[in-house]
């Protein structure tokens, strides 16, 4: 089936929009060229004056609509998936929790046996945990947390069906510096829910380790004395950080200062969204601990943030609309980012012709009017 998508302002991976078309066949984006080559009955859909992008991909995030990653059901990832897709975010890699050996294996043989296609594509998972540092367990199970263990690691992975696309560790904890030289090689390395000030973090990344989990939260702060892993980060021009941009786990203007510092090649927007994303305010769960939702605001009992309530969309536009960052750059960091530190890039992210035609239309303020996924069109009175 060809389509063609007219009108439209359209998003360039290198961070720009350009007037010109987007050329759909058999769900693959295709060149201009190659569309007319194509057989079959041409589909126009007009952009009419708005944004054509990329279907955003969310590499952590934790649940949507009362169901949750650590569910590990097949109908806890149709749900997210559903929902996800909804949202614009058509490709995803939901995140573990720290939790047994046994509970993290049930959802790795989940991920592995998981197909559906009227949702987003599931396309891994982000192991958050366990190996972690107590002192920074945030809404962490610290019942769970454990020392870096490459045997669990390759026992998980095998579960999974290689489905594992990141993996987190505390460097200063003990055998870490080892787990990153072992494991950097094949599985992204996040730091996270650390302790570790700079020289200890800047050796991690040395070692292999390539990204800063929700940077910012459950980690050292930075100042000028002791710029913690945050300064490391920086420092080191390999390593992309994560960013929640809900407008409740970063201040705007600390949004802004990292893109200065970063620029937005390297900055990552997830949501981090909990189960209760979705839903109306109540009392739900995250990793069997109980979370109290208020608004846009998720808090464990002792008011620790439990992660968000906002969808990756809804992060990306807030980034736009309440923190000043361009609308180029937020795309960027939403969908050609993650892709790229997820290893998904050859087949998702960006508009690239022989990509998967996953592609959003939005009107000028922003709202999502169109959705189309590789595996069918998916409109938005009908997802």
């Amino acid at each position: 089936m060809k389509q063609k998508i007219i009108n439209g302002l359209v998003f360039h991976e290198d961070g720009f929009f350009k007037p010109e078309s987007v050329y759909i066949c058999d769900g693959k984006v295709i060149s201009q060229e190659a569309y007319i080559a194509a057989p079959g009955t041409e589909t126009l859909w007009d952009a009419a004056g708005g944004y054509v992008i990329p279907g955003l991909t969310d590499i952590h995030f934790h649940g949507c609509m009362g169901s949750d990653c650590c569910d590990g059901t097949v109908e806890a990832f149709h749900t997210i998936a559903q929902y996800e897709l909804r949202q614009g975010v058509t490709s995803i890699i939901p995140a573990t929790m720290t939790m047994s050996e046994e509970v993290l294996t049930q959802i790795c043989r989940c991920a592995r046996a998981y197909s559906y296609k009227d949702g987003a594509d599931l396309c891994g998972l982000y192991m958050e945990g366990p190996f972690i540092s107590p002192a920074k367990k945030g809404a962490q199970n610290e019942k769970y947390i454990r020392f870096a263990d490459t045997e669990m690691l390759n026992r998980l992975q095998k579960a999974s069906g290689n489905m594992i696309r990141i993996v987190t560790v505390a460097p200063e904890m003990e055998g870490a510096m080892d787990f990153i030289r072992q494991n950097s090689g094949r599985i992204p390395v996040s730091l996270a829910h650390t302790t570790a000030d700079y020289d200890t973090a800047r050796e991690a990344l040395e070692c292999g380790a390539s990204q800063l989990t929700h940077m910012y939260n459950a980690m050292m702060p930075f100042s000028h004395r002791a710029p913690g892993p945050i300064g490391a980060a920086a420092d080191s021009s390999h390593c992309m950080v994560e960013l929640i941009c809900d407008g409740v786990h970063i201040h705007p203007a600390t949004v802004r200062t990292t893109f200065k510092i970063f620029g937005d090649d390297r900055i990552i927007l997830i949501s981090d969204s909990m189960r209760a994303t979705g839903l109306d305010d109540g009392q739900y769960d995250l990793g069997g601990q109980t979370v109290i939702v208020r608004e846009n605001m998720a808090v464990l009992e002792d008011g620790t943030i439990a992660g968000s309530v906002t969808n990756l969309m809804d992060c990306m536009r807030t980034a736009v609309r309440d923190m000043g960052i361009p609308l180029a750059s937020a795309v960027k960091c939403a969908a050609v980012n993650p892709a790229k530190a997820a290893g998904i890039y050859n087949e998702y992210g960006s508009l690239t012709p022989g990509k998967y035609a996953n592609v959003l239309i939005l009107d000028q303020d922003l709202e999502l009017k169109m959705v189309f996924h590789h595996q069918g069109n998916a409109h938005l009175d009908s997802v």
